[in-house]
């Protein structure tokens, strides 16, 4: 199943805050800033990512249920991808 391009323009734009946060935690370890703050980023970026991943997959769901005929859904395929961001 292919995703809407326009509808995926918020999941971009996540993904490179993601992105921008990565080189910023690069950075922050490499001028030997405190672990804890460090941590905090990593935490930030992974529910960042965890938000990008389940906006994709309820696209997907969305595509499925306005197109039922284009094509068929497979549910074990979905339900492994959602359970694979878990």
């Amino acid at each position: 199943m292919e995703l809407d391009l326009d509808e995926m323009q918020s999941v971009i734009r996540r993904l490179n805050r993601a992105r921008g946060q990565i080189g910023g935690i690069v950075r922050m370890i490499e001028e030997g800033r405190d672990c804890a703050d460090v941590v905090t980023q990593l935490a930030a970026v992974s529910r960042a990512l965890d938000r990008a991943g389940f906006a994709v997959i309820a696209a997907g769901l969305r595509e499925c249920l306005a197109n039922p005929d284009a094509e068929q859904m497979d549910v074990a395929k979905m339900e492994k991808l959602f359970l694979s961001l878990a």
